[in-house]
């Protein structure tokens, strides 16, 4: 092999490794960038819980989440600040509000992420958590604003966290644990809460869900018993404990005086009283687009040989739904 052909070959190689966009040295610096964004954003959101909390996040506990040593924590926090991202008073960390602002907005992808993947992509609750972790930190502004609106601005992830608002507005948590609810009242699950892993995954097991209607049996230091009018479920009381309830809503006293839209009667005329609260995201938009408003008359007509779906005449309009979502309309048979 001649002097000429080492030389193109070598200049080949310098040009895959120097190239400034396609590089494997671009390519490096983009990854480690990509790795240094999301130890910041992760960092914002521990501080952002912190404080959501009453208490303010340390450099030790800042490590404990993070899983990073006491040198990374410190140059950490040493660049949030030079970003002005974070303040540090004595061994507290706060943030900024331009670091509250960033927080925010990783919080909000993570969470709309989750209402997609939940209700869109149908998949398993358990995966959910992880897989919008791995998604949260690569949506503008933008695009998050283009996907809360597709998905009818929902305002809970599929675990009843609020979703904070475009304009960083984060309404605060419903209900209060299991474990300090009275005895004789029924109760609306309106939080589970994920983490620990092995105690959500208890909860999903047990087959417990977001806006389930439940009652205590019995309760003592070994165990909960709950059921929601067809099934007792048993649960310890650590595991209870990170479910979280809270009176019923009114709508729920409507729902007692309607019947979903599944269950009437063929040429049977009816009002829409409200929808489900489990129709969030792209669902609840569709709904709302096709006319499925309270207050809207709906009747079935054309019926399927088969049963679903089902054809119904909204605004003068024929529409099919499906009998799993007509379930989730509740109406007031005229």
């Amino acid at each position: 092999m001649n002097s000429a052909v080492l030389v193109i070959i070598g200049l080949l190689i310098l040009a895959a490794f120097l190239a400034p966009r396609f590089g494997f040295v671009a390519i490096a610096k983009s990854y480690r960038a990509a790795q240094e964004r999301e130890r910041v954003e992760d960092a914002l959101k521990h501080l952002l819980d912190r404080e959501q909390g009453g208490r303010h996040a340390s450099p030790e506990s800042l490590g404990g989440t993070l899983d990073l040593s006491r040198t990374k924590v410190m140059s950490l926090v040493e660049g949030m600040e030079n970003q002005g991202l974070l303040e540090s008073r004595g061994g507290d960390l706060h943030l900024t509000p331009q670091g509250e602002r960033w927080a925010l907005h990783v919080v909000r992808a993570h969470r709309l992420w989750e209402r997609f993947l939940a209700d869109e992509a149908r998949m398993p609750l358990e995966q959910v958590h992880s897989e919008a972790h791995r998604r949260e930190h690569s949506l503008t502004e933008a695009q998050l604003n283009e996907l809360d609106a597709a998905m009818g601005h929902p305002t809970r992830d599929p675990h009843g966290d609020p979703i904070p608002s475009r304009e960083g507005v984060i309404n605060r948590a419903e209900g209060m644990p299991m474990t300090l609810w009275q005895d004789d009242h029924p109760a609306r699950i309106v939080h589970l809460e994920d983490e620990p892993a092995l105690a959500y995954q208890q909860i999903l097991a047990a087959g417990l869900r977001l806006g389930q209607d439940i009652r205590i049996l019995e309760k003592n230091s070994n165990r909960y018993v709950l059921s929601d009018g067809e099934t007792e479920y048993r649960l310890a009381p650590a595991v209870a404990s990170n479910i979280h309830v809270a009176p019923l809503p009114i709508s729920e006293l409507l729902k007692r005086e309607s019947i979903p839209l599944s269950d009437l009667p063929q040429d049977k005329r009816a009002e829409i009283v409200t929808l489900d609260e489990s129709v969030q995201g792209f669902t609840r938009r569709r709904f709302l687009d096709l006319g499925l408003t309270p207050g809207t008359s709906i009747s079935p007509e054309l019926g399927n040989f088969f049963g679903d779906p089902r054809a119904y005449r909204v605004r003068g309009t024929l529409i099919a739904l499906r009998k799993d979502q007509a379930a989730q309309i509740w109406v007031k048979p005229a």
